[in-house]
């Protein structure tokens, strides 16, 4: 009996010294079905911003990739507060972050703080925003506020009116 309680106490004293699990982040953009007569899928960006302004990080940015001569980086610029904020600074593709575009449907993504593309993050508000630009269509940006660490999960959302559909952000602790 002995045995067994020192066993279990070795086991619960490793748990305990583990160290804390990081949060994370689960996004889900939804890339609307337009009927247009020229559809084109859209560039999309998702990049976290302190409260006060100032980029965070670079979640996720879909573009045409497979372009000849990186031709699909030179509308990268359409989605333009995203390009002003970071985008112009950058060099594609980029490790982590870059992915083709998408078709209409809901897109899932998802970040754990400390692994690319999501660093460590200090403690305070941040936005997730949400940009969409479309060869022969509009621009739309969505933003959602949120507090990292999170004190408990936490399910935020927002909609897009033209070029973006429903945005749902998940907030872990």
């Amino acid at each position: 009996m002995a045995k067994r309680i020192f066993k279990t106490s070795v086991a619960l004293s490793a748990v305990v010294g583990l160290p804390a699990i990081a949060g994370g982040l689960d996004v889900t953009v939804t890339v609307p079905q337009l009927q247009v007569a020229e559809y084109h899928k859209p560039y999309v960006a998702v990049w976290l911003e302190k409260a006060e302004g100032g980029m965070a990080a670079n979640l996720s940015v879909w573009y045409d990739v497979k372009k000849h001569d990186a031709e699909g980086t030179k509308w990268l610029k359409d989605m333009r507060q995203w390009w002003r904020r970071t985008g112009r600074e950058l060099s594609f593709p980029i490790d982590g972050v870059t992915q083709p575009t998408k078709p209409a449907g809901a897109h899932a993504l998802s970040f754990a703080e400390g692994k690319n593309p999501l660093p460590k993050l200090a403690p305070g508000q941040y936005k997730l925003m949400v940009e969409a630009a479309r060869e022969v269509g509009g621009r739309e940006l969505v933003s959602i506020p949120f507090e990292w660490p999170a004190k408990s999960a936490t399910s935020l959302s927002a909609t897009g009116k033209t070029e973006l559909g429903a945005i749902k952000l998940n907030v872990t602790p």
